[in-house]
């Protein structure tokens, strides 16, 4: 009886829908930090929590640091509300947003942005934001022009398997992102080419 009533408390205590996609981040071979989003959702409302930790070193020498923390609340494939905090590099930026009855209020460094009342950020993980034309990047509040394509079909490694994946290409200014998906839409895997050349990998644990 004592451990039912204590199964019992501990399924109440968790969220009625959760995932989580948590990364191994690597630049070109060498492996410098992670990046998990962990997603909830309960009548209808989505909380999504991304936190990243990058730390490249040259010889012996941190030579960059990035850490990044996002919380996003979603109503269906809308965004209700961000705040995110980003430290590069010991400079730190910060953006809120949030949904009011017409339009979407985001505080950025660089101002504030009245957007329309449906945005998405750079929801990888909800296959919906392959359909954007604009995204908002969470970590500078940007408001940006997408190009989002399939480059087809190709086998993929995940967690030491070969699984077949569909790759999208998202170019937007200064950025080429390519993605990976299964056969159930559900996000694999990320690659991204620094200003610099290198290629920054997103591989799942």
């Amino acid at each position: 009886m004592r451990i039912a009533a204590l199964t019992l408390l501990i399924l109440c205590a968790l969220p009625a829908h959760a995932q989580e996609w948590a990364f191994k981040v690597y630049l070109d071979k060498s492996h410098i930090g992670e990046h998990t989003f962990r997603l909830d959702e309960k009548d209808g409302a989505k909380s999504l929590n991304s936190s990243a930790k990058f730390n490249v070193k040259l010889l012996f020498i941190n030579a960059y640091s990035y850490l990044h923390k996002a919380q996003e609340t979603w109503r269906g494939d809308c965004l209700t509300s961000l705040e995110a905090r980003t430290e590069e590099n010991k400079e730190i930026t910060q953006v809120k947003g949030e949904l009011n009855s017409s339009e979407f209020k985001v505080d950025a460094p660089k101002g504030q942005l009245d957007l329309p009342a449906c945005v998405m950020t750079f929801a990888y993980w909800n296959p919906k934001m392959l359909q954007q034309s604009k995204l908002l990047n969470p970590q500078t509040g940007e408001w940006l022009d997408v190009r989002i394509k399939s480059m087809g079909m190709e086998d993929i490694d995940v967690r030491g398997k070969k699984v077949q994946a569909e790759r999208y290409r998202l170019e937007a200014t200064k950025m080429k992102i390519d993605l990976w998906y299964g056969k159930a839409q559900e996000w694999l895997a990320l690659q991204s080419t620094t200003p610099e050349g290198y290629l920054i990998n997103y591989k799942l644990k």
